[in-house]
């Protein structure tokens, strides 16, 4: 028997938290299993996290831009799409390089690739390589400014698995590169930057805080003993009050970046409804809450894909007004 594979895995390599009978599981070859794991694609949440505020940034600088959307926007949209799922996919196989002996410590990770034996950290390396040069790749179909701000992303990237061990807000680190993109697709429509894109960024930043720290009360009581930091630690029983904040913050953001952006016209009107259908949805969330339930905290966490969509989809239509 490998002394490395985990006896408790699961036989077939499944990981605990992956949404039951997705593709990677049931449709992908065997052999490709533990790397597209590993690139959670098994777990499409993080991909649509990383997205949205793509489609944020894309869609408010079409609705910005007097020429109106342009086809090129049309690939910043498939194109931001193929590369958050490469980027997600270098991100998730970096932090759990660094986070292997973590992982292996905590109930809900110890079945992922590394920790459980099914791909060595070698493997890893190469896959991880594989992923960010197939992105790079496509990030050089933008703009050269567009270009230069996602380089500049790879010191969060990097740092982020890192934060948990240094800072109650491990959360924070996480907002800022994966809202990154808001910035960037507006600059790749525009070729540069302006106070709008930033103001969406931290919006994206606040709402980052607000999913995030529900998904971390999934891991409360492992944190604890093995000592790693985050907000759902730091709030404890104050967490709602916390996401209502959040919730509040991110609001503000975005309705400062669609009145500076838009102005008064139409297309502010339709991104302003879809900011309210935003907010909606997280005081949905915040009322079915239930901090000590895993199960529901997993629930909610993933039902954020929606509540971007429903932001992003106003934008883009604004944009093609």
């Amino acid at each position: 028997m490998n002394p490395n594979i985990n006896p408790t895995a699961d036989p077939e390599g499944r990981v605990a938290d992956a949404v039951r009978g997705n593709w990677v599981d049931s449709r992908a070859p065997s052999f490709a299993r533990p790397f597209l794991r590993l690139s959670r694609a098994d777990r499409p949440i993080g991909t649509w996290l990383l997205l949205l505020p793509c489609w944020w940034g894309v869609g408010l600088a079409a609705a910005a831009d007097p020429a109106g959307a342009r086809w090129f926007d049309l690939w910043i949209v498939l194109g931001c799409a193929a590369g958050a799922f490469l980027m997600r996919g270098a991100g998730c196989t970096w932090n759990d390089i660094t986070d292997r002996h973590i992982d292996a410590s905590v109930a809900r990770t110890r079945s992922r690739p590394l920790p459980s034996g099914q791909v060595s950290v070698r493997q890893a390396l190469v896959w991880m390589a594989a992923q960010a040069l197939l992105a790079f790749a496509i990030l050089l179909t933008f703009p050269p400014q567009a270009v230069l701000l996602g380089i500049a992303s790879l010191a969060l990237v990097c740092i982020y698995p890192f934060a948990k061990r240094f800072t109650w807000w491990p959360q924070v680190f996480l907002g800022l590169a994966f809202n990154w993109g808001a910035m960037l697709a507006w600059v790749a429509h525009t070729g540069s930057l302006a106070w709008p894109p930033v103001l969406l960024y931290l919006a994206g930043i606040a709402w980052t805080l607000f999913y995030d720290t529900v998904y971390a009360h999934q891991d409360i009581e492992d944190d604890a003993l093995i000592g790693v930091k985050s907000t759902a630690r730091l709030f404890g029983a104050a967490t709602p009050r916390w996401l209502l904040r959040f919730q509040i913050v991110a609001v503000a953001l975005g309705v400062a970046a669609i009145v500076l952006a838009l102005g008064t016209s139409l297309a502010e009107m339709i991104a302003l409804i879809g900011l309210l259908g935003f907010s909606a949805h997280l005081t949905w969330q915040l009322r079915r809450l239930d901090i000590a339930d895993p199960a529901v905290c997993m629930m909610l966490f993933r039902s954020n894909r929606d509540a971007g969509l429903i932001f992003a989809g106003a934008l883009l239509l604004a944009a093609l007004l």
